[in-house]
C-alpha cells in the first residue's frame, strides 16, 4: 500500500480525496494545520498536525511515512479575502508551496498532484475554457495558484518530478454516504449558504451582482461534485505510472449554472423558499466560468458521475441536516 501525503487532508475537498484514495488502495496521510480543516473529517488514514510553512515539521512527517506522492490541497481559497489581504495568500499559498516543493526535492518524492483553480484564467474571452486559454488571474488567489503551477513546472524541470495541476471550477455537494462534507466558518460557498437561508438558520441569501451579461443577470459557474473531484485526483496519481506528460487539466462538467438557478434547485430540494437580498458585484468575480473537460476525459478517463446541480444540492442538504441533527 503506497503512502500519499495529502496536505489540507482535513479540509473539504481534501477529506473527500482521502476517502477516494483509501478506496483505491492508497494510504492517505492527512497533513493539516486545522485552520480551516477539521480533525473529525479524517477517517481513512493517519492524521498529522502541521503547517506547510513549517519545514521542520514537513521533514519529520515525510521521514516518518516516506510517501510515494503528494496531493497538495493546503491553501487559503477565498477570492474576496485575497483581494483584501493579498499578503496572507502569497505567504501561505506561495511560500508554503515552496517549502513543500523543497521538502519533496530533498526527500526525493517524485510525484505531485496540485489542487489548482479556474481562477487562474481570470475573465475569459470565451467559454468553455480550455487549458490553453490565456492565464490572466484577476485576484490574488488566482495569481497565487498560477505562481505555484509555474513553481511546480520549474522544480520538475530541475528534478524530473512528475506532476499534474487539476484546475477545477466550483466544488459542490458532499459525500453521498454522509461520511464527510462541507463545514466552513464562516460559510461563504453558495449552496450551503442558500440551504441555511432556506431553513431559516441565517438571514437572507445575498446575491452579489444582478447586472452581469448573462441570461438572468447573475454569475454563471460550473459546479462539480466534490466526490467527482476526489476521483479525478486518484486518476491523476494513477496516470503518472504511465507515460502521461506533466500538464494542467480542467475539471468541470462543461455546463454552467447561474446563481438564480442554484437558488431554484435549493428551493426544489428543501421545499422552502430562499429569502434573498441584492448586493453589488464583488471585486474579482468574472461573469461566466465554464470548463471544457475534454482533456480530463481523454487523459484521465474522467467524467462526472454527479453532473447535475441537483445532485450537489441533494447531497449538501443531507450533510447539512446530519450536521445540524
Amino acid at each position: 500500500m503506497k503512502n500519499v501525503l495529502v496536505t489540507g487532508g482535513a479540509g473539504y475537498i481534501g477529506s473527500h480525496a482521502c476517502k477516494a484514495l483509501a478506496a483505491s488502495g492508497y494510504r492517505p496521510i492527512a497533513y493539516d494545520n486545522l485552520v480551516n480543516g477539521h480533525r473529525r473529517a479524517v477517517h481513512w488514514g493517519p492524521f498529522e498536525h502541521g503547517d506547510i510553512l513549517d519545514r521542520t515539521r514537513l521533514d519529520a512527517v515525510i521521514a516518518a511515512y516516506r510517501p510515494a506522492a503528494v496531493i497538495h490541497f493546503a491553501a487559503f481559497a477565498y477570492v474576496g479575502e485575497s483581494v483584501e489581504d493579498p499578503g496572507k495568500y502569497y505567504r501561505n499559498n506561495v511560500a508554503g508551496s515552496l517549502a513543500l516543493l523543497e521538502a519533496m526535492r530533498d526527500h526525493a518524492i517524485a510525484r505531485m498532484v496540485f489542487s489548482s483553480s479556474c481562477a487562474i484564467y481570470g475573465e475569459p474571452a470565451r467559454v468553455p475554457i480550455t487549458e490553453s486559454s490565456p492565464l490572466v488571474p484577476v485576484n490574488p488567489y488566482g495569481m497565487s495558484k498560477l505562481i505555484v503551477e509555474r513553481m511546480i513546472s520549474d522544480f520538475a524541470a530541475a528534478t524530473g518530478m512528475r506532476w499534474m495541476a487539476l484546475r477545477y471550477f466550483n466544488a459542490a455537494g458532499a459525500d453521498p454516504a454522509g461520511e464527510t462534507g462541507e463545514d466552513h466558518d464562516p460559510e461563504t460557498r453558495i449552496i450551503p449558504r442558500a440551504i441555511a437561508a432556506a431553513l431559516g438558520e441565517t438571514g437572507p441569501f445575498a446575491i452579489f451582482g444582478t447586472d452581469y451579461d448573462t441570461p438572468d443577470g447573475t454569475c454563471i459557474r460550473d459546479y462539480t461534485h466534490v466526490s467527482d473531484l476526489a476521483r479525478a485526483h486518484v486518476a491523476a496519481l494513477d496516470a503518472m505510472d504511465g507515460n502521461i506528460p506533466p500538464q494542467p487539466i480542467n475539471l468541470g462538467t462543461g455546463h454552467g449554472v447561474s446563481v438564480r438557478q442554484v437558488i431554484d434547485s435549493v428551493e426544489e430540494c428543501t421545499g422552502k423558499s430562499v429569502p434573498v437580498t441584492f448586493a453589488p458585484r464583488r471585486e474579482g468575480d468574472p461573469a461566466v466560468l465554464i470548463a471544457d473537460p475534454a482533456r480530463a476525459k481523454a487523459i484521465l478517463g474522467w467524467k462526472p458521475q454527479y453532473p447535475g446541480i441537483g445532485d450537489s444540492v441533494k447531497t449538501a442538504l443531507a450533510w447539512h441536516l446530519k450536521m445540524k441533527g
